[in-house]
């Protein structure tokens, strides 16, 4: 190629061929993945002044990273923003030139491999043409939501008007990705393409000028009418939606998307400032900040682990109940070896049965792919893969003495590298190593029920856990696509040890006379995923008990409701009724009336009840800040006691773990905001 066929800038890089075809490749200097920043962004407008000067036959605009496509805005710039007037500068640029890439009369095309998110989707949607590379990483999302923020550069605008205001509304609302098939289903790209023939995909369709995908004359009629007539009935649904998961006052932005698609075309610019809506107020709102405060900290436990070149290929789990078997279905996900130890064949069995479903979720269906990860899950009662594992993990009921004898013979029989984990939620990791003898060998691995869906795990440093077997640890978590969480040997350690008092009190309001219901509507008004009544049912009632000391704190004993219930057999959702009953997995929060109770019209009545809307109990002035208050104090004391490293790893821990209400910032966050000392 020529040199005058090729420009450079920092960040850009345009080649011409001799067919006309241009190609746009972006490479952000000095950085692993690509962010629209304000350099690039301004970059990009020189590019296209160089196009416009010499317009090309066709463009494509592609990534030179293998990391991905584009990563969306800078966050680290936006988190340095100091007014909402500087909020809106930003938007306005962005808006402005992907509307100018939008306008040229050339053909353009996003070739898209890897993630593509929030900005990097705005970018490809202003292109003529989408091809994803049908790859496990391609990812394309407009997640802005979850920064408290809207997609502020075009995105409201054209993505309802490609694949139809209720598919787009959907995906801004929850921030949730699509893969590369499913952006072709959805009409979000034009094609989805192996890699190895992803260049000459996008050279045929860029210089091909493949006509507009022409849908069914029904869905056309439909998709006018949702822009249309019918509009204001999509909104006010879409409303409803984003109402049941968050409020407005925790979380404006998804209600703001709602509205400027609505009533502003998806042009937030339009939007006049004072409005609910308007680019000012959603900026300037705690929540926004407190949600870019989330994201950092997220970065900040990706961090740990990734300085660690440990590459386990051999996962040996003991213990296949719930816990134990979700851990090895995970470490199987990830491409690992896992033998699974049990008493016998028959109690791994469901561990198996409940693996196969999770992988089915996970591969969509594909038969091969869930096949291939079942083969890597391995039954093994006689524990023969302990000698070749690279990490252990004893995952086995809570008892000292049962663990310690367990180690022992681990100890024995596993090779000298080989991690030794417990899973460990309540004991010290200094009384189980007293059975080995090596106790710098073992480290704390700690997973959170349900293993699949919760992002953190605890790595537990005990007084003698060598500082190799934690690195190991830590990359072990990482590699397994969890959020490490350094924590030191102390009963709960950080998460358990804040639960407990939570759920104690609430169980506390119980006893005095407060309904269950209204209990946890005050703490999922605060902003909390489940209440504190129904998390003790999900977690077990016999649990709750056994936790004993961490849930009941110094010398108190458990609520006597609880005892009760547990001596009657009502553990909760495992067995259908605790302070709740359960019905097809869900908590039924009525009166706790049953007018027919026996046979079939008796079993029809309770599947209405438990689908039934519950309403809203009234809510005692003051009940969230109550049950809130021992978990707030039980935080500030880990921290004081360094359990954890700082505050702010406090705060993710909580917020990972428990899923604190994000909006806050997190809890010792959420105690500054209100003039307490954290």
């Amino acid at each position: 190629m020529s040199a005058n066929l090729q420009q450079d800038w920092k960040h850009w890089r345009l080649r011409r061929e001799e067919t006309g075809l241009a190609w746009l490749d972006l490479d952000m200097a000095d950085a692993s993945a690509n962010v629209l920043s304000s350099a690039v962004m301004s970059e990009f407008a020189q590019v296209l002044d160089a196009l416009d000067a010499a317009p090309p036959q066709a463009l494509v605009i592609a990534s030179a990273k293998p990391a991905g496509f584009i990563a969306g805005a800078d966050i680290e710039e936006f988190s340095r923003l100091d007014s909402a007037l500087a909020a809106r500068a930003l938007v306005e640029r962005g808006w402005k030139l992907f509307n100018r890439l939008a306008a040229v009369r050339y053909p353009t095309l996003a070739l898209i491999r890897g993630h593509c998110l929030g900005g990097g989707l705005e970018l490809a949607l202003a292109c003529r043409y989408r091809i994803v590379v049908d790859e496990p990483g391609s990812k394309l999302a407009l997640p802005e939501v979850m920064l408290g923020i809207v997609p502020g550069w075009g995105g409201m605008l054209r993505l309802p008007e490609l694949i139809g205001p209720a598919a787009a509304l959907d995906l801004m609302l929850t921030g949730k990705s699509v893969d590369a098939k499913k952006a072709k289903r959805l009409g979000l790209a034009d094609d989805c393409v192996p890699a190895r023939v992803m260049e000459s995909a996008a050279r045929i369709v860029a210089l091909g000028g493949k006509p507009a995908r022409r849908l069914p004359a029904r869905e056309r009629a439909m998709r006018w009418a949702m822009n249309g007539p019918l509009r204001s009935i999509v909104a006010d649904r879409a409303r409803a939606q984003a109402a049941r998961k968050v409020s407005r006052a925790n979380y404006p932005a998804p209600f703001a998307i709602v509205d400027i698609w609505e009533r502003y075309g998806g042009n937030a610019l339009a939007v006049p400032a004072g409005d609910p809506s308007a680019l000012d107020t959603i900026f300037a709102s705690p929540t926004a900040r407190n949600l870019v405060r989330v994201f950092h900290l997220q970065e900040r436990l990706k961090a740990f682990g990734k300085d660690s070149d440990f590459a386990p290929r051999h996962v040996h789990v003991v213990g296949a109940g719930v816990m134990g078997g979700d851990i090895a279905a995970v470490c199987a996900l990830r491409g690992m070896t896992v033998t699974l130890q049990d008493q016998s064949v028959e109690r791994i069995a469901p561990a198996i049965a409940r693996a196969a479903k999770l992988f089915e979720r996970r591969h969509k269906g594909d038969a091969r792919q869930v096949r291939f990860t079942l083969d890597r899950l391995i039954p093994d009662p006689q524990g023969q893969g302990v000698a070749r594992a690279d990490v252990i993990i004893e995952a086995i009921f809570e008892n000292p003495e049962v663990k310690r004898s367990l180690f022992a013979e681990l100890e024995a029989r596993a090779k000298p590298d080989a991690v030794l984990a417990t899973n460990t939620s309540s004991l010290r990791l200094e009384d189980i190593a007293t059975a080995l003898k090596d106790p710098s060998r073992l480290v704390g691995i700690h997973f959170f029920n349900p293993v699949p869906m919760l992002p953190l795990v605890e790595v537990v440093q005990g007084e003698a856990t060598a500082a190799e077997v934690l690195r190991r640890a830590t990359g072990f978590v990482r590699r397994i696509d969890k959020l490490a969480l350094p924590v030191q040997s102390a009963p709960g350690f950080l998460v358990n040890a804040v639960l407990g008092p939570y759920m104690l009190e609430a169980l506390r309001c119980v006893e005095e006379g407060i309904a269950p219901a209204t209990v946890d509507a005050a703490l999922v008004a605060f902003g909390m995923p489940m209440g504190p009544v129904e998390l003790v049912d999900t977690v077990g009632l016999d649990i709750a008990v056994a936790a004993g000391k961490a849930l009941a704190g110094a010398g108190a004993e458990p609520p006597a409701r609880l005892l009760k219930l547990v001596g009657e057999g009502k553990l909760g959702r495992k067995s259908g009724e605790g302070y709740y009953r359960w019905v097809d997995g869900k908590a039924v929060k009525g009166d706790g009336k049953d007018t027919a109770k026996d046979g079939l019209l008796g079993g029809l009545w309770r599947r209405l009840r438990a689908r039934r809307e519950p309403e809203t109990p009234p809510i005692p002035a003051g009940l969230a800040e109550r049950v809130l208050a021992p978990l707030l104090a039980a935080t500030q004391r880990c921290v004081a006691q360094s359990v954890v490293a700082d505050a702010d790893l406090a705060d993710a821990g909580v917020i990972f773990g428990t899923g604190f209400a994000p909006h806050t910032g997190g809890p010792l966050n959420y105690c500054r905001s209100k003039g307490k000392p954290d």
